[in-house]
């Protein structure tokens, strides 16, 4: 069973710093990209950031110039470094896995980003 865990998450001050990590475990026969969303309340989950199995990586424009995405194969593992944060940030992010292009396959169970003065 696959199980992806979070860490990282919590409050921050705007224009703060935080650092998503997130690690997967169990079987994964391949993987084509990692990725996190984010859930608002009130808002539909949206797409932040997604790195492919070859480091190609894709933003949400509202994160441009902000976030880092980064990955490390070897530990199937996802980060996500946030800086210049905003109170729009504020959210649940996930964690995710791709088996193949598309939607995700594979959902971490969220960490809460707060961004408040």
């Amino acid at each position: 069973q696959v199980q992806l865990v979070e860490s990282g998450g919590g409050l921050a001050q705007p224009g703060g710093s935080l650092r998503l990590s997130c690690a997967a475990s169990g079987i994964i026969f391949s993987i084509y990209a990692m990725g996190w969303y984010r859930q608002a309340p009130g808002k539909q989950r949206e797409l932040v950031a997604k790195i492919r199995n070859g480091g190609l990586t894709n933003y949400a424009d509202s994160v441009k110039g902000r976030f880092t995405i980064s990955a490390d194969n070897a530990k199937k593992a996802v980060y996500l470094q946030m800086n210049s944060l905003k109170s729009d940030d504020t959210a649940v992010y996930y964690c995710t896995v791709y088996r193949r292009s598309g939607g995700p396959d594979y959902w971490g169970q969220g960490t809460q980003v707060t961004v408040s003065p």
